[in-house]
């Protein structure tokens, strides 16, 4: 039997960037910081290529950053499971790989981040399928949960940028501003032109930085242009909105860092704008039935539950806004006013949920627990 440090990854990319984006920060994390041989299968390289600008995308297996990197399909063959098995977001492993799984494979299915009530009991549990145990690994903000994806050294890197700002700015072909700064990544159907229309009749200037992507039709749309492209910079009363290169992880992170207020969506973003420590607005994956709705006001309410009532009223008004057809002026502008009591909230919340045990940590004691169980018997 292979070494238990031996773990497999199964990353199936349904919703963009999300998927990709969580799977391959923890195989890195998993590696860096616990020392595991990992092999991450992904079924779409050419996605995965935008975040892993090193995959090549003609080969069916590759080593990048010392993570096997695999392309897998449902009728792909397997030699044998690994002791331990992610299944990320119950993207269904493959028929081919269950049949080599064993009763003592550690099989894990890695859910989506909540902040729902109901994630505190549904953490850990598990069901049978034949002879295989599955078990359900719920990430989330309390420590009956499966934790945040976090690297260790994550804040103190943070505290880095800014001193590295000029050269991050530098490194994007712009010069350093000192107006407010924001960060717009945002699903197509956002009410993007209200929010923009709304910045720029702000009472101070801004500029926005947009990274390139499925956005920047309504970006134009916003600015009468027929297409927009990487390097342009458009111009309306106090709004300068800059055009970027859609950003590896570590590029996003830092312009998340230096950034006053980030615009995010999904879940990778989501948590990385956390760590950054900097108000922030999310938009959740957009799903029926307003169950995307429920999943913002869980967050909303656990995040800011000891926030002063005026900022808290502020981020409640923006959120919802955000998530409607239209961004107010005057919910934009309040927010704006309440800034400087959100960002002290912001940095706080950050500190605070850095204390709890990381994601990749608890699966590490979640695996070796189970191993350890089984071994016993």
């Amino acid at each position: 039997m292979a070494s238990d440090k031996h773990w497999d990854i199964f990353c199936k990319i349904v919703d963009n960037f999300g998927d990709i984006g969580v799977c391959w920060r923890l195989a890195k994390q998993l590696h860096n910081e616990h020392q595991l041989t990992i092999c991450l299968y992904i079924d779409d390289l050419y996605v995965a290529k935008q975040l892993i600008p090193a995959i090549d995308t003609s080969l069916a297996q590759q080593t990048i950053q010392n993570i096997c990197i695999i392309v897998w399909h449902a009728d792909t063959q397997f030699p044998h499971a690994a002791p331990v098995v992610i299944e990320s977001f119950a993207c269904e492993l493959p028929p081919t790989y269950l049949a080599t799984m064993q009763p003592s494979t550690v099989w894990i299915n890695l859910e989506y981040l909540s902040a729902e009530g109901w994630v505190d009991d549904f953490h850990a549990n598990s069901s049978k399928r034949g002879a295989l145990t599955r078990h359900f690994f719920f990430p989330g903000f309390t420590h009956n949960t499966g934790g945040l994806l976090r690297e260790h050294a994550m804040l103190q890197q943070q505290s880095q940028v800014p001193a590295q700002q000029p050269d991050h700015w530098k490194g994007l072909g712009l010069t350093p501003s000192q107006h407010l700064k924001v960060s717009l990544f945002c699903y197509p159907h956002a009410p993007i032109s209200t929010l923009l229309s709304a910045m720029a009749q702000s009472t101070q200037p801004i500029n926005c930085y947009v990274p390139a992507g499925s956005i920047l039709p309504s970006v134009a749309d916003f600015f009468g242009k027929p297409s927009l492209h990487i390097g342009d910079t458009l111009n309306q009363q106090n709004l300068t909105l800059h055009v970027i290169p859609f950003l590896s992880q570590d590029g996003y992170d830092q312009l998340l860092a230096c950034c006053d207020i980030n615009f995010v969506r999904g879940e990778d973003s989501w948590i990385r704008a956390i760590w950054a420590g900097k108000p922030f607005i999310w938009q959740p994956y957009l799903q029926t039935e307003q169950t995307h709705i429920k999943k913002l006001h869980a967050f909303l309410d656990l995040f800011y539950a000891q926030c002063p009532p005026a900022p808290k009223a502020a981020a409640y008004q923006l959120h919802n806004a955000w998530q409607s057809e239209q961004v107010p002026n005057t919910a934009w502008d309040d927010y704006l006013n309440k800034l400087t009591a959100l960002k002290s909230y912001h940095t706080l919340q950050t500190n605070a949920l850095a204390q709890q045990t990381d994601l990749a940590t608890k699966l590490v004691i979640f695996s070796e627990k189970i191993i350890k169980s089984t071994t016993e018997k």
